[in-house]
């Protein structure tokens, strides 16, 4: 839990920046040549280091099944805050691209570690993952909130340093931490699991489970595990979890520059927000222009409200199935992209309302695909079910941030938002044919007990 907020708290800061980083900086050095900084070459910046969040975390999930979780989770949190402190000393955009790299690669290693390490060692395997989601979300909304509120008052860079301490602090109790990694496989022993052909009881992987070994040891056994897994419905669950990436990544990494163009998101003075004798206290000089930026406080709290989406998905997987979660709650995310400008023009009231189901809606799917995965992998190669989830997630899905910032450039953000609808609607569908696909299954068994 401590490790996903850090993860959380250093991925969806990054758009906070990004809003300074278009005014901070005018170009990208690149050595001979350089680019203007536009919404399109920073979108380009951030999906570098996005990308690698996602790219890593293939390999990483092969690691976590030949090595453990524990070792990857505290590599992740000294190689996250340390990324961030160089954030911190970046004196070009040049530099900031090199640290987005660094966190990426150390942010990699999470999720495959803490979700196996969830999927085999709790019992309660859905309410587990509701709290795991909670701290990430406590991490995805605090984490910006406060680099807003820091921003308030200090420059950027003392904020992403500021931001660094906590996962150095995480990263020495991680190392002293101590517990069971396979606890619930375990006390299972040879219990049924689903396979990647669609939820039949498969037991094939049982011995490995039982050991706490397992995973692949070779590139030909990399391979034919691979292959395995793509070979059933494991593949349409890769392509849910690509269109979950590319709206989350898409719809956040510009969106508070998407408010800013509103009359509610105006900034706020601080000498106007504040009395004399505070801005004072506070070193605020009169004549600054250091100001409060709504948008950014909208966007945490979106973020915030993601927690209540989080724990409800979480809770429901227990009890019904994840494919009609997956469908329902991917439709809801495109009727939502098609609302949002059209709510956001009619006030602020409309705008907060659709918003607060927006967070909500966009976080209540995953722990629906995350528990999708669980049902069609073998559990002895779970690491690398899941690292292949966030290489879709993440790795394709920070293509997102690519797309928005093209959009935004050469386009309006209504096609942005109609673009998003789009990926949404490519999940729901695929949910309703995984249900669908589900429910002939249960069906051809029922019939085959019957004869």
């Amino acid at each position: 839990m401590l490790a996903h907020a850090m993860v959380h708290t250093y991925e969806l800061s990054i758009p906070i920046f990004v809003s300074i980083w278009l005014v901070e900086f005018e170009v990208l050095p690149l050595g001979v040549t350089q680019l203007e900084v536009t919404a399109a070459t920073l979108g380009i910046v951030v999906t570098a280091g996005y990308g690698l969040f996602g790219a890593g975390a293939l390999p990483s999930g092969v690691l976590v099944d030949r090595i453990g979780s524990a070792r990857l989770i505290t590599v992740c949190l000294f190689g996250m805050g340390g990324s961030f402190l160089l954030l911190g000393l970046a004196p070009n955009l040049l530099v900031v691209a090199i640290a987005l790299l660094l966190w990426g690669a150390a942010a990699s290693v999470y999720h495959p570690a803490g979700l196996t390490l969830l999927s085999k060692g709790v019992e309660d395997r859905g309410t587990g993952f509701a709290y795991h989601g909670i701290a990430g979300n406590v991490g995805t909304g605090l984490g910006p909130l406060v680099a807003a509120t820091l921003l308030l008052f200090v420059e950027w860079t003392v904020v992403a340093v500021a931001l660094a301490i906590p996962a150095l602090f995480a990263g020495v109790y991680a190392i002293r931490a101590e517990f069971d990694e396979t606890a619930a496989v375990a006390d299972h022993g040879t219990a049924a699991v689903a396979d990647g052909d669609g939820g039949r009881p498969d037991t094939a992987d049982a011995e490995g489970d039982r050991s706490g070994a397992g995973g692949v040891g070779s590139l030909a056994a990399f391979g034919a595990e691979s292959r395995r897994l793509f070979a059933g419905a494991f593949a349409l669950v890769f392509v849910i979890v690509m269109a979950s990436g590319l709206y989350y990544r898409g719809i956040l990494t510009f969106l508070p520059n998407v408010l800013e163009s509103f009359p509610e998101f105006a900034p706020i003075p601080l000498t106007a927000l504040l009395p004399s004798a505070v801005t004072d206290a506070l070193g605020v000089a009169p004549d600054s222009v250091r100001s409060l930026n709504p948008e950014r406080y909208f966007y945490s709290g979106l973020l915030i409200v993601g927690v209540l989406g989080q724990y409800l998905g979480g809770k429901l997987i227990d009890r019904v199935r994840v494919e009609y979660g997956l469908a329902g709650g991917f439709g809801l995310l495109a009727a939502l992209a098609l609302v949002f400008l059209p709510a956001a023009s009619a006030g602020l009231v409309p705008l907060l309302i659709v918003g607060a189901v927006l967070g909500a809606a966009l976080f209540f799917v995953q722990p629906f695909y995350q528990a999708t995965v669980a049902e069609y992998s073998p559990p002895g190669t779970r690491g690398l079910s899941y690292g292949f989830t966030y290489l879709g997630v993440f790795g394709v899905g920070a293509l997102g941030g690519t797309v928005a910032g093209v959009i935004l450039t050469y386009a309006t953000p209504a096609a942005l938002f109609a673009t998003l609808a789009g990926f949404a609607a490519v999940g729901s569908g695929l949910g309703v044919y995984l249900l669908r696909r589900r429910q002939r299954i249960d069906a051809d068994a029922v019939d085959t007990d019957a004869a």
